[in-house]
């Protein structure tokens, strides 16, 4: 497994489980409230790996892999509990 795969996809996998705490803990309402929440942690929590990695080759793509991800899963995310927002 390369080194991006291996610093990436755990925040991923963070993301979709913020996520899914979200949806399943918070009010309807506040679920929009509380995902911009799960992406500061997200944010923060790439560059603590990425500089617990201390490899400066490929940084720039291995956090803009990472944030990338978190927001394509937020944007599910997002889409999935938007419904429920408005009472659909």
């Amino acid at each position: 497994m390369s080194l991006l795969l291996k610093s990436v996809v755990p925040v991923w996998v963070l993301a979709v489980a913020g996520t899914v705490v979200v949806g399943l803990l918070a009010s309807a309402a506040d679920d929009l409230v509380y995902l911009p929440v799960v992406l500061a942690g997200a944010v923060l929590l790439t560059f603590c790996v990425q500089l617990a990695i201390r490899r400066p080759e490929g940084f720039v793509n291995r956090v803009t892999a990472s944030i990338t991800g978190v927001v394509v899963v937020l944007v599910i995310g997002t889409l999935v509990l938007v419904p429920f927002a408005i009472g659909l």
